[in-house]
């Protein structure tokens, strides 16, 4: 079973084709980076996977489950078991560390004991035990960017979206920030799907890289040395 098709789906905005029969499956635990310019329709690609907009035409299923069809949610974004990294973070700044990543535990109806072992095992992972307590404004870029994945992959989600999450970082950092993904996705073996327009990045991160211009896939490479 397939963790992710997309099934000839299509969509317009203002009047505008934004996306054209666009098809794609993956498999579990693959890296997808969706590589394109900007307006090329990459973002449409995760807000549709997120359940945000409905495809005008075609299919999306999730682990089997179709999620919308021909411009119907069927499964809302709370109910899809996804995490998603945005360009901005969007993390809480009312919140600690601990609290951003506890909020959507709790939103799930998960028990307190279960929240606070995952929490503890997650801040484990991307070393930031020792700023539990800490507001996102106490904590450096490349911490705050740790936070959000930290906060995206502690629910367990069937797949990791990601929006151009590293494109405000100096290159240094946005070289250190992709080791630590690839770390990450290693120790814990989720299937992401990875929007950006830089080319270096893409290589370095995806398994496979799907290429997109004007609405369109036009090119699939399986190795970073095909693209």
């Amino acid at each position: 079973m397939k963790t992710l098709e997309i099934n000839t789906v299509s969509f317009s905005h203002g009047g505008i084709k934004a996306l054209d029969a666009i098809s794609l499956e993956i498999e579990q635990g693959e890296r997808i980076v969706i590589l394109g310019p900007s307006g090329c329709g990459k973002t449409t690609i995760l807000r549709l996977i997120a359940g945000f907009i409905a495809p005008d035409v075609g299919s999306i299923s999730i682990a089997g489950k179709t999620v919308c069809r021909d411009g119907q949610i069927l499964i809302p974004p709370e109910k899809r078991n996804l995490g998603m990294v945005f360009q901005d973070l969007a993390l809480w700044p009312h919140l600690s560390v601990e609290g951003n990543l506890e909020f959507g535990l709790r939103f799930r109806g998960l028990a307190k004991n279960e929240r606070q072992r995952r929490i503890r095992d997650m801040l484990d992972l991307v070393d930031l035990e020792a700023f539990s307590n800490r507001k996102p404004a106490e904590l450096s870029g490349g911490q705050q960017q740790r936070v959000a994945l930290a906060r995206a992959l502690v629910a367990e989600p069937t797949v990791l979206l990601m929006d151009e999450p590293l494109s405000s970082l100096d290159q240094e950092l946005n070289i250190r920030l992709r080791r630590e993904v690839l770390r990450l996705h290693e120790d814990l073996g989720f299937t992401m799907v990875y929007v950006t327009h830089d080319h270096e990045e893409a290589a370095d991160i995806a398994t496979r890289i799907v290429t997109i211009n004007e609405g369109r896939i036009v090119g699939v490479a399986s190795r970073p040395s095909e693209v």
